[in-house]
């Protein structure tokens, strides 16, 4: 997912595309624990990719506090 398409998520759909993540991701790193994945750069895009995902969402939170407390 591109940084241009994780800020146009809001809140709760940054919170879900998270918790989608971390699934996939800790599924991902199990199989690889087993057997050796593929692609084994898509852990390290994976665990990026959340990070991304994290900081966004907490720039939102923090910007929704600032301007609610501005009011």
């Amino acid at each position: 997912m591109k940084k241009e398409e994780i800020k146009e998520l809001s809140i709760q759909e940054l919170k879900a595309q998270i918790e989608a993540a971390e699934k996939a991701y800790r599924e991902l790193k199990v199989a690889h624990a087993i057997s050796p994945v593929d692609n084994p750069a898509k852990i390290t895009k994976d665990r990026r990719d959340i990070a991304r995902l994290k900081t966004v969402l907490r720039q939102k939170e923090i910007a929704a506090m600032a301007e609610s407390s501005a009011k």
